[in-house]
Formats: C-alpha cells, sequence, structure tokens
C-alpha cells in the first residue's frame, strides 16, 4: 500500500510539472485544492493506465523495440498520456493533452520526473 502511496504521489508531481512546464498540457478548474485533487485523480488513472494497458501495447510492440533500440518506448509513454487525457475527459477531469507532440514532450518530462522522485521518495524496499 505504501509503495502505491509512493508511486501515485510520483507520478501527481511527476504530471503538475509537466503542466507547468508546456502549455498544451491543462489543467483547469477553481482553486488549487481543486487542481490538486483533481492531479492526485489524474495520477490515479495514469498509473492504472501503466499498469493494464500499457504492458499489453509493449508486448504487442516487441518487434519495434529490437528495430528501434528501445526508442519506441517514449512513442508508448505519449501515447499512454493522450489515453490518460482521453479518459480524464470521460471521467469528466480537468485535464488535457494537446496533441501527439506536445505528449511526446509531456512523456519525456514525466519520465525523468518521474525517475527522480522515485529516487528521492522512499518505498516498501527500505
Amino acid at each position: 500500500m505504501k509503495n502505491f502511496l509512493v508511486k501515485t504521489i510520483a507520478n501527481a508531481g511527476a504530471l503538475w510539472v509537466a503542466v507547468w512546464l508546456l502549455k498544451d498540457i491543462t489543467l483547469t478548474g477553481g482553486n488549487a485544492g481543486r487542481k490538486a485533487i483533481t492531479l492526485i485523480l489524474v495520477a490515479l488513472v495514469f498509473g492504472l493506465v501503466n499498469v493494464v494497458v500499457k504492458p499489453v501495447v509493449k508486448l504487442l510492440a516487441f518487434p519495434l523495440f529490437i528495430l528501434t533500440l528501445g526508442l519506441i518506448t517514449l512513442v508508448i509513454n505519449a501515447l499512454m498520456l493522450l489515453l490518460t487525457s482521453w479518459l480524464a475527459g470521460k471521467l469528466d477531469l480537468a485535464f488535457h493533452v494537446e496533441g501527439f507532440g506536445t505528449a511526446v514532450i509531456g512523456a519525456l518530462i514525466i519520465s525523468i520526473v518521474s525517475w527522480a522522485l522515485h529516487v528521492v521518495l522512499p518505498d516498501d524496499k527500505d
């Protein structure tokens, strides 16, 4: 449970940095408290997408991993971010990613920040 909470907080932090840096990734609605709750809910959706959908896509794209020496991972991460944006819209969460190019840059930012936060934040292995 602690590991799940740490990953959700890291995802929320990484998503916040992407929203802050890129004008085409938007988090709208109300005051700071409402935005924080929305960001946590979007982080939960993002985590769910990464747990359920991403392994299937990676398995199906395995030949492309070999062909591109792993660079297809960035494209898959961008697609997972776009899927999260679409699901957030369906769940009436005020989070939107505008376009594939923005999703690629956002996915890169989220990957780097999430990795850094996972290094800093404690987990169950400690």
